[in-house]
């Protein structure tokens, strides 16, 4: 009987550009995921950045994720890719070069160094190879890259001198994350022991969380008036930022299988489950604790959530991401709601918004509850490691949970050291925070911009101290022309 190969997936000639080891469908997932990942910094971050402080850093914070993305995209093809990505140069490191060229770039996918042997020798598992053109694979890591740069940018928010932040953000995605993603995805020592990260635990919020606590301490605070009033600008922009977010991340963990299988549909469903029972949680103890549920904590609660569920979202069943997301929104609510007020170095440190516990404290949870909760059946789906699972499945899972806790030391240390050596470096030549008299001003000292044409910084109307709102018109109005409305910025 002769097989009738659909037209679609005919080749037409030698030179196609469907050859046969292309999965249409696996590739248009793949590069769709990209662009929600991508949606989430651009433009969901600099919209939620740009939108949670103060008016008078609006332009500065949204521009810091807006450069992060672009430099990113650059560095990572010239070079970083394949140093997180390609043959091994050291055991936690690929040798750099750059992906450019159309021979490489259109040929299938393959991460060399992610073949697995057994303890004898023999093959356990071959190398990554996805049915779809390495340029795919290239821009779906670089989304990764960028998101965790911008992430780290929510420490330092309203202080950081720019220029400084411009040469930060190359020098920390060579000697910081490239290490993280080669040791964990790519082959190096972490992947070949069977640590567990999904999507991006450690890779991305744990390293992200670590490095912007570790800046914010060395770039050192904002004003003190701004560290003791800080409102947002714009509640509700706010929120559309953080929609895109949530969402993006169907991406963020749904592509993380390299194909649209059935793994990803777990991961997708997972995300969502934890997402949701993380905010619920993180809202009902604010309305427990301080009477009122307040929207930005709902926020927090769900960026916990995801942060939480990214370790493990294809690794685990349904009822382990609602357990997952009921400690993800009351071990981070607890870190940031209490801890952080009776710690002195805590407190000492200028974590805008709190990046230590919605990321790195989020990020190692996750990472600890998938060497618990990670199922056999699941875990053969996707990890290189044969018969790997959690604690809570028996036999070997306990050394999981070992290998998880090793992870998150080893992501932490170096980040840690890495991130310190880097700003020292820099502040020989750029210094790291921003002058007195920028920090008074703001966006209109730094960047010669403003977000809104609008007076005000988070104040209530005061004839006495701003004038009618017609007074070059009006002068005689004096505070008459408010007309009983408060204006809050």
């Amino acid at each position: 009987m002769t097989t009738v190969v659909p037209l679609a997936y005919q080749n037409g000639t030698a030179s196609s550009s469907v050859p046969d080891w292309l999965n249409k469908g696996d590739n248009a997932w793949q590069m769709v995921s990209a662009t929600l990942v991508g949606m989430q910094s651009m433009p969901g971050l600099v919209i939620l950045y740009g939108s949670i402080v103060k008016k008078k850093w609006a332009v500065n914070s949204a521009f810091m994720a807006l450069y992060a993305f672009a430099a990113v995209l650059i560095c990572w093809v010239t070079w970083a890719y394949k140093m997180a990505f390609g043959h091994k140069l050291l055991p936690f490191w690929g040798k750099a070069g750059p992906a450019l060229g159309q021979k490489y770039l259109i040929a299938q996918t393959l991460l060399p160094t992610t073949i697995h042997n057994r303890h004898n020798g023999s093959l356990e598992t071959a190398a990554i190879g996805p049915f779809y053109p390495t340029a795919t694979m290239v821009y779906f890591q670089f989304v990764f890259a960028a998101i965790t740069l911008i992430i780290l940018a929510g420490s330092l928010l309203g202080r950081m001198n720019i220029r400084a932040w411009m040469a930060f953000v190359p020098l920390w995605l060579t000697f910081s994350y490239t290490i993280g993603a080669f040791s964990l995805w790519g082959g190096g020592f972490l992947f070949q022991w069977g640590v567990m990260d999904y999507s991006g635990g450690y890779v991305i919020h744990l390293s992200s969380g670590i490095a912007g606590f570790t800046a914010a301490y060395w770039v050192g605070p904002r004003l003190t008036k701004d560290r003791e009033r800080f409102p947002p600008n714009n509640i509700l922009l706010m929120l559309a930022g953080a929609g895109l977010l949530w969402l993006g991340w169907a991406g963020f963990n749904g592509g993380d299988p390299y194909s649209a299988n059935i793994d990803s549909s777990m991961a997708v469903l997972n995300t969502n489950i934890c997402a949701a029972t993380s905010l619920l949680v993180w809202t009902s103890l604010d309305v427990i604790f301080f009477g009122k549920p307040s929207v930005i904590g709902a926020v927090q609660g769900m960026i916990t959530g995801l942060v939480c569920i990214t370790p493990a979202a294809g690794l685990v069943q349904g009822w382990a991401a609602i357990a997952m997301g009921v400690l993800s929104g009351s071990i981070p609510w607890f870190t940031m709601m209490i801890v952080h007020k009776r710690s002195r170095i805590l407190q000492k440190v200028d974590d805008t918004l709190g990046v230590f516990h919605t990321h790195a404290v989020a990020g190692a949870l996750g990472g600890a509850l998938t060497g618990l909760f990670a199922e056999p059946t699941l875990c053969n789906l996707f990890l290189p490691v044969t018969n790997s699972k959690g604690a809570f499945y028996g036999g070997p899972g306990g050394v999981q949970f070992l290998k998880q806790l090793v992870g998150a030391l080893f992501i932490i240390g170096w980040n840690l050291v890495v991130t310190t050596i880097i700003l020292h470096v820099i502040k020989l030549v750029i210094p790291l925070r921003m002058p007195d008299e920028e920090l008074l001003i703001g966006d209109d000292a730094v960047h010669g911009e403003e977000a809104y044409a609008l007076w005000g910084d988070g104040e209530k109307y005061d004839s006495e101290k701003h004038g009618g709102l017609y007074s070059e018109d009006a002068p005689h109005q004096k505070g008459g022309d408010a007309r009983g409305v408060t204006i809050e910025l």
